[in-house]
């Protein structure tokens, strides 16, 4: 398969106007345009299923950047892949190019997914019509039937979504990774079940396994890195949960991070005691 690199300026990007509302959806996408990150596309013809098990399975950081089937790309993705590549940065750039820990790993997937809950939260009063709630909500309610919430129950659900998008964000980000971190040593099946009956109180328990987080094992697992804690992913953990708005934290330190002080010459590089 011959690829073919394209930055994000050279892609089409659909249903983005469901998310002009969104402020943090254009800053994400400008992270990717100041990074100049770039997306690769299969020359010819290319089935969406092999792309897809390509990319999920083999996706590396260091072999930037998404393997996509074409020149389109929908606007939530283009958010997956920005919050990916800027957890990357802040998450493994004192390791000076080791592989990601599992605990970065699994605090990206957990931040990337939380969002999606986010923008379902502000897109159903502002976009109703979305390709991507018309996509998500679905899915999601075929999730929470499954896990016995009654449709009233999703409904709620919804609403209070809909109504602290912000809250809910992090409510899930948290649940994500306190669930996968707590299952990724796991080796017996008794004591994973223990450990998921464990958080069933959780608002969000009736959407778990809406994400796939069985993927998110095996894949952390595939890749070598060990599950011991990492002190770096645990930190910023600990910040989105002390934080008054935890996308807040993360517009201000990933997103928009401001912009080194230049440096005077004859000046000391760092403040004097």
């Amino acid at each position: 398969m011959k690829l073919r690199t394209l930055t994000l300026d050279e892609l089409t990007i659909d249903d983005e106007r469901s998310f002009r509302h969104v402020a943090l959806y254009d800053d994400l996408k400008q992270a990717l345009r100041r990074d100049g990150y770039r997306f690769r596309v299969p020359e010819g013809d290319a089935s969406w299923d092999r792309v897809v098990f390509l990319n999920l399975t083999f996706w590396s950081q260091s072999e930037q950047g998404d393997l996509i089937a074409g020149d389109h790309l929908a606007a939530d993705v283009v958010a997956h892949v920005a919050w990916h590549h800027l957890a990357h940065r802040a998450l493994t750039a004192a390791g000076a190019g080791a592989p990601p820990s599992a605990e970065a790993l699994l605090l990206a997937e957990a931040i990337a997914s939380a969002f999606d809950l986010y923008l379902v939260g502000r897109l159903l009063g502002h976009a109703p019509s979305s390709d991507f709630l018309a996509t998500q909500v679905p899915a999601m309610a075929e999730a929470a039937e499954a896990a016995g919430l009654s449709d009233a129950g999703f409904e709620a659900l919804l609403e209070s979504v809909s109504a602290d998008p912000e809250r809910a964000f992090e409510d899930l980000r948290a649940l994500l990774f306190d669930v996968t971190t707590a299952l990724v040593p796991c080796d017996r099946l008794s004591r994973a079940a223990e450990i998921l009956a464990g958080f069933d109180a959780h608002r969000f328990a009736p959407l778990l396994h809406h994400y796939e987080l069985s993927n998110w094992i095996l894949s952390t697992r595939a890749s070598g890195s060990a599950p011991a804690a990492d002190p770096v992913a645990r930190a910023v953990d600990a910040a989105l949960r002390s934080a008054p708005v935890s996308l807040a934290w993360l517009e201000q330190r990933w997103v928009c991070p401001p912009a080194p002080l230049p440096t005077i010459a004859g000046a000391p590089s760092t403040p004097s005691t």
